[in-house]
């Protein structure tokens, strides 16, 4: 698997002469040192010691903030940063933390996200006791611009362990965010990097089916991983124009080829009535905001999902209100003014 693959990295060994701690925790940021203090507060707040654990922040080239100074100020010499000389997107950065990860363990913290108290002694107790495993993810609390709680993810199961079947549970749909999983290094030197095949959605999703294809994964369930979800995620352009679920459906094509032959095409059509679903739950909330361009590029990336019975109705309801939605917007401006 280690082979050249025309979208996907090659992260090479690291050399035997450079001293290879437990843990890599690489940091990718990108205009967000506004949580970045925040972010690594939490992870030296668990530092075992310079031995044990690199701490780098790497910049994609921030223009609008400055994350050196909030390293420097915060790291104080502990935690080492390094800044793209252009932007390179977000994936290539993502390469970029795996290239320069010297640990055995791998954790891509986002430079907004957080993990609580006790996650790397609870991560790595993981490993130690279980081999076998490529990686090991935690549930994780979704938080809001101010750091506040929204939702806790499902439970995946009741105890932590060796999750059964979870090749199955994770290719119907994405249910681990990034900053709750870690990754041994030597599974991305197997499998390679993230693919860079999406335009800005999923190249997460795939990783993590990828690795579910080739390794048993440890589960964690206690919630040590905090996520933070913009309230402006909706309206950015990947989401308004529909490419999130174009790349959805890109990735139900290539995570098929993980999949048994037996089971590959069911499991296919379940991911895509998800995210069938998916898109009609964002065409209604951009309905809601009074956005109908956003909502018909979902609505129409929904039935192409996934033409069931349910989603052409649902669509034929949420048609309907956009329809109402933009003749009220007509109404409005045609209205006098006094």
């Amino acid at each position: 698997m280690n082979e050249q693959h025309p979208f996907r990295a090659t992260i090479l060994p690291v050399p035997n002469e450079i001293p290879q701690p437990l843990w890599s925790v690489m940091i990718p940021t990108y205009n967000c040192a506004n949580y970045l203090r925040e972010t690594l507060a939490g992870v030296l707040s668990q530092d075992p010691g310079a031995d044990i654990m690199q701490i780098e922040v790497i910049d994609d080239c921030s223009n609008k903030d400055d994350p050196q100074a909030v390293v420097e100020e915060l790291g104080r010499g502990r935690v080492t940063f390094y800044r793209q000389s252009e932007n390179v997107g977000y994936i290539r950065n993502f390469e970029t933390c795996l290239q320069r990860s010297r640990g055995k363990l791998i954790h891509l913290l986002h430079g907004d996200d957080c993990v609580r108290d006790g996650f790397y002694r609870k991560m790595q107790r993981a490993f130690e006791e279980n081999l076998n495993i490529g990686a090991a993810f935690c549930r994780h609390i979704i938080i809001d611009e101010n750091s506040h709680w929204q939702l806790i993810s499902p439970l995946e199961q009741p105890k932590s362990g060796i999750l059964s079947n979870w090749l199955e549970q994770i290719a119907m749909e994405q249910r681990i965010q990034t900053p709750s999983i870690v990754v041994r290094r030597n599974v991305y030197e197997h499998l390679g990097g993230f693919d860079r095949c999406f335009s800005c959605w999923c190249e997460d999703w795939e990783m993590w089916v990828r690795i579910a294809a080739y390794y048993p994964v440890w589960y964690e369930v206690e919630p040590l991983a905090l996520y933070r979800r913009s309230s402006t995620s909706l309206t950015g352009q990947s989401v308004r124009t529909g490419k999130n679920i174009q790349d959805f459906r890109k990735a139900v094509d290539i995570v098929r080829k993980y999949l048994p032959s037996e089971s590959a095409e069911k499991l296919s059509r379940s991911a895509l009535k998800n995210y069938a679903f998916y898109a009609l739950n964002s065409a209604n909330e951009f309905i809601s905001t009074g956005d109908s361009y956003g909502a018909i590029n979902q609505l129409k990336e929904a039935l192409r999902c996934h033409l069931s019975i349910v989603v052409i109705k649902s669509s034929i309801k949420l048609g309907i209100k956009i329809i109402y939605l933009r003749l009220l917007s007509q109404i409005r401006w045609i209205q006098p003014v006094n």
